[in-house]
């Protein structure tokens, strides 16, 4: 059988820098674990504009669209700012969601405990805390019809649609559920169904799924009180599932309980392909740094836990997933730290390198 493959798409800013400690670990496994990877690397974002004169080719598309799993690493930055709408960096990466359909957002929130005094909350609120979110990711009112800046009267009218369909929402929540059976079965659907259509719609249809798994616990919340629970009692959630713009807010909102987007990773999911495999790509929460960008200040936690996270759904190796999450978790508990997580004067910050150093020999120590 042949090795599985991966799309490594470094990006820009400090997405280079982060994904060469991916690749370390990526070694690592292959050279410790048996976990060989077929890997190949490309452009996207203001590189690929640099290079090709638009932010993804045709060419990198079909390799995405080949490969079992897409790394990205962060696209965008000020050099890039007074391009066309259509060529900037950040539609790359909304091509790469659109034409592999991957319509579930995995937002993780994981409170690391040597990490908890860095939340603005109290430490016995987020202490422990793992939650996750999945946020529909192709449709409602980022890419409803009709949408745009239009002439009414004598002023401009700004106008966007939230439009889903029962089978957008139907397999946003059976993602939803099938990850709430991984987990601690127990699942709450947030939407707006007091003052939104589609907010019924999407209650009713995630009401009609759920009946296929009765071991799911399922429960129904407003998205506003959704944000506002996620501040009061966070630890209440397991999964939450919601739509693309209320998955927005809420994964941003809960992001931050944990202190440091640094530290946050994402996966987004599509229907499986003919080996099994979900279409998938994987990429950290943070964006591209443009001001510490080729300094060695960069945290590659978020973009190696966004690896972990492809061990574990794209490639059926919780195992090995657990293996690199507590070796992160040790690093962290030794008090390793990259500059964005200091909170003592006094301490030395290490390097984007030395922390991927750490974790390997965190992980050398697990064998």
């Amino acid at each position: 059988m042949s090795n599985p493959s991966l799309l490594i798409l470094p990006g820009d800013g400090i997405g280079p820098e982060v994904m060469a400690e991916v690749r370390k670990i990526i070694d690592w496994f292959g050279a410790n674990r048996g976990l060989q990877f077929d890997v190949s690397e490309d452009l996207v974002g203001g590189a690929a504009y640099d290079a090709h004169g638009k932010p993804l080719s045709d060419e990198t598309m079909a390799k995405a669209q080949e490969v079992d799993a897409v790394l990205l690493g962060a696209v965008g930055g000020p050099k890039y700012d007074d391009l066309d709408f259509s060529l900037k960096p950040e539609r790359g990466l909304l091509r790469l969601r659109k034409e592999m359909d991957l319509y579930s957002n995995l937002r993780p929130a994981q409170c690391f405990d040597a990490l908890a005094d860095f939340s603005s909350l109290k430490k016995d609120v987020v202490a422990g805390l793992d939650i996750m979110i999945v946020r529909e990711l192709t449709s409602g009112v980022y890419f409803g019809e009709p949408r745009g800046i239009f002439e009414e009267g004598n002023e401009r009218v700004g106008i966007n649609t939230q439009r889903y369909t029962e089978s957008e929402i139907e397999r946003a929540a059976r993602s939803a559920f099938e990850l709430a059976m991984r987990r601690n079965k127990k699942l709450c659907s947030m939407e707006k169904a007091n003052v939104m259509e589609s907010g019924i719609l999407w209650r009713e249809v995630v009401t009609r799924v759920g009946q296929e798994y009765p071991e799911v616990e399922l429960s129904h919340m407003y998205a506003d009180n959704g944000a506002m629970q996620l501040v009061r009692a966070p630890k209440q959630f397991d999964v939450i599932v919601t739509d693309n713009l209320f998955g927005d807010v809420l994964s941003d909102c809960a992001a931050m309980l944990t202190g440091s987007l640094g530290m946050l990773p994402s996966a987004s999911l599509g229907a499986p392909m003919a080996n099994g495999r979900p279409k998938a790509m994987y990429e950290p929460v943070h964006g591209s740094a443009p001001d510490i960008t080729g300094q060695g200040k960069a945290n590659p936690i978020a973009c190696i836990l966004s690896f972990a996270m492809a061990l574990r759904y794209s490639f059926d190796q919780g195992d090995e997933a657990d293996r690199l999450e507590t070796a992160i978790e040790k690093v962290l508990a030794d008090g390793v730290r990259t500059a964005d997580l200091l909170a003592e004067e006094g301490v030395e910050p290490v390097s984007t390198s030395e922390m991927g150093d750490a974790i390997l020999a965190a992980l050398d120590e697990s064998v």
